[in-house]
């Protein structure tokens, strides 16, 4: 058992590994063991804590295990009838006003993986204080009467309750998005759940709205159909083929738990998350009014800044990861937090990515205008110019990539591909403005040898100019 605790690291979004490898009941219970005495620590253990899971194999057994756990601490537990989308475990947070929720999740991992996020009672990702100091108690023994605990009793004591937060999530959404625009539309919509946890909500709250809606991959299904769920355009294949099949306006799909989202317009053309922050920053603050910050990852793009500038808005730059954006959200108004991705969230809801909330908000947006994304994208790039993106992973050994990032930001190269260096930051990995506007960045994955490549420039021609010199770069180090 002490074996396993070395293995088990929180990560950006919590811990996740390979079932029957170091994802195992034992380690779990030490996991959900030191969860629970973060809670009671924190003197909020009377407010009980939520438990929810995906729709990955062994997910209900493993949030079984997770109830017990917590109710042989003295943890009142709810659970919910079936799995969710993590977006809505964590506005079930806000609805039991509980100490928080444990949801098992991989997200859009691959299916052999499951994982254990715990969302705090603010109702978004865990700051690293609360992860680390999870992290300083797992030594802790798991409380004796966990694996014997008898959850039907409980539920009959009252120390378990079966909660079911679908129609208030349903509600909430009705109460930020324009379901009537998206009704009176017309708009035909294919909905894509990846065979995931967004399969009984986006498309069903769609449909109870009085909008046209078919779906594809909308079965349980734990190994995913065979593909990563995760909405990339090299994973949704199938959606653009459906949206072009059927003559749809717009195609949404949702990863595995359904906090990430992938969108196709009716041309089978993908949005990119970072082109779709984009369109819903322009739809919040010229169809909605809405005013404040915005705020984006380190690796997501400056068409952004732009926007802000035209608008007049404060831009707030944050290392990669969700967590971040959530700190910002939870201590000033924020219009939108976005990563690229595939995660966002609007400052009237929960500091959580959603991507349900994300796509129902597209499909606003295109009922509203009456034009598809990519024409609404060519508009706002007419204006403030355009951006375009790309991302790299290059391999690259672990124990050169400190050296590689410290030359970057001390002694970097004065001119990339013809272009002078403008400034540098560093808040994570090395990330080299250039003159003309054009950057990129370069970060270290912290669990494969691979350097993880951002680029963006103003046309392709340059983006490509970029990656070539970069890599050069990289390769003579």
């Amino acid at each position: 058992m002490g074996g396993g605790v070395k293995q088990i690291k929180f990560g950006t979004d919590g811990w996740r590994a390979v079932m029957c490898d170091s994802f195992t009941f034992a380690n779990v219970r030490l996991v959900v063991q030191a969860i629970a005495r973060y809670i009671l620590d924190s003197q909020k253990a009377d407010r009980g804590v939520i438990i929810g899971h995906d729709a990955r194999f062994l997910a209900e057994r493993f949030a079984e295990e997770a109830a017990k756990v917590m109710l042989a601490n003295g943890i009142k537990v709810y659970m919910l009838p079936e799995d969710a989308p993590t977006p809505v475990v964590a506005y079930a947070v806000t609805l039991c006003q509980s100490a928080g929720a444990v949801m098992f999740t991989a997200s859009h991992n691959p299916p052999e993986y499951n994982g254990i996020k715990y969302i705090p009672d603010y109702a978004g990702p865990a700051t690293s204080d609360i992860t680390t100091n999870i992290e300083s108690n797992l030594g802790e023994p798991v409380a004796a009467e966990a694996e014997s605990m008898d959850l039907a009793l409980a539920r009959n004591q009252g120390r378990l309750e079966i909660i079911d937060p679908r129609q208030q999530y349903f509600q909430r959404m009705g109460e930020l998005v324009d379901f009537n625009a998206i009704s009176k539309s017309g708009l035909k919509i294919v909905c894509d759940p990846m065979f995931g946890s967004g399969r009984h909500y986006l498309p069903d709250i769609l449909k109870a709205n009085g909008c046209q809606v078919e779906i594809i991959r909308g079965h349980r299904d734990p190994l995913f159909g065979g593909r990563l769920p995760e909405p990339t355009a090299a994973e949704l294949v199938p959606l653009v083929d459906r949206v072009r099949e059927s003559g749809s306006h717009l195609g949404l799909a949702t990863d595995g738990d359904a906090d990430r989202f992938g969108v196709i317009d009716g041309t089978g053309a993908y949005i990119t998350p970072n082109q779709v922050i984009v369109l819903l920053l322009a739809h919040l603050v010229e169809h909605r009014g809405y005013d404040g910050a915005v705020v984006r990852t380190v690796a997501t793009t400056h068409l952004l800044d732009r926007l802000a500038g035209k608008y007049g808005l404060e831009l707030i730059e944050t290392p990669v990861g969700f967590k971040y954006i959530c700190e910002q959200m939870r201590n000033q108004p924020v219009i939108i937090g976005g990563e690229e991705s595939g995660g966002l969230s609007i400052g009237t809801h929960i500091p959580e990515k959603d991507g349900v909330l994300a796509n129902l908000l597209v499909a606003e947006m295109q009922a509203v205008r009456g034009e598809t994304p990519s024409q609404i994208l060519q508009k706002i790039m007419a204006e403030v110019g355009a951006m375009h993106s790309r991302r790299i992973d290059l391999r690259y050994p672990d124990e050169k990539k400190a050296s590689l990032i410290r030359e970057l930001v001390t002694a970097p190269p004065e001119v990339i591909a013809g272009r002078r260096l403008a400034r540098i930051t560093d808040i994570d990995g090395a990330k080299l403005i250039l003159e003309d506007g054009s950057w990129f960045l370069v970060r270290p994955s912290g669990t494969e040898p691979l350097l993880r490549i951002y680029v963006e420039g103003e046309s392709e021609q340059e983006v490509q100019e970029i990656v070539d010199a970069v890599t050069m770069f990289v390769e003579k180090h």
